[in-house]
């Protein structure tokens, strides 16, 4: 979509509707994916404070263990609890970086396509090469 080079005397509108809603959805993409990074960081932050133990078929985590109203989290049908504290910080910690990847992809896009559009920065593939007419004009 980003090689599209733009055509201002083009008689439809197909390629206006596909690049506008083409920059759209990667804008969403962009907040979509910097709202799961932070979603992913808060857990894994709260997951890092954890001391767990573990009680019969369940892992009981609290976040301050001298805090007697503090909140405890039970995670039913677990044997170990490094399950909870290790394993699952592994896979927050790739969601992030996964998340983070895919919002730095729809942020090049948004600013490959905004600068496209709207300033002059060429995308697109030239296929047109230059006559020596045209080369001389471009030097004076």
């Amino acid at each position: 979509m980003l090689c599209v080079s733009y055509q201002p005397d083009e008689k439809t509108c197909i390629q206006f509707a596909i690049k506008v809603a083409y920059f759209l959805l990667s804008a969403l993409s962009l907040i979509v994916c910097v709202l799961a990074v932070a979603f992913a960081a808060y857990c894994y932050s709260q997951i890092t404070q954890f001391t767990c133990e573990t009680i019969t078929e369940a892992c009981q985590c609290k976040l301050e263990t001298v805090d007697p109203l503090s909140r405890t989290f039970m995670y039913k049908n677990v044997s170990d609890c490094t399950d909870i504290t290790n394993t699952f910080n592994l896979y927050l910690l790739i969601q992030i970086v996964l998340n983070l990847l895919a919002a730095i992809v729809g942020f090049t896009v948004c600013f490959v396509m905004w600068k496209d559009r709207y300033q002059v920065f060429y995308v697109g593939i030239w296929l047109q090469s230059l006559t020596t007419t045209e080369v001389q004009q471009q030097k004076v």
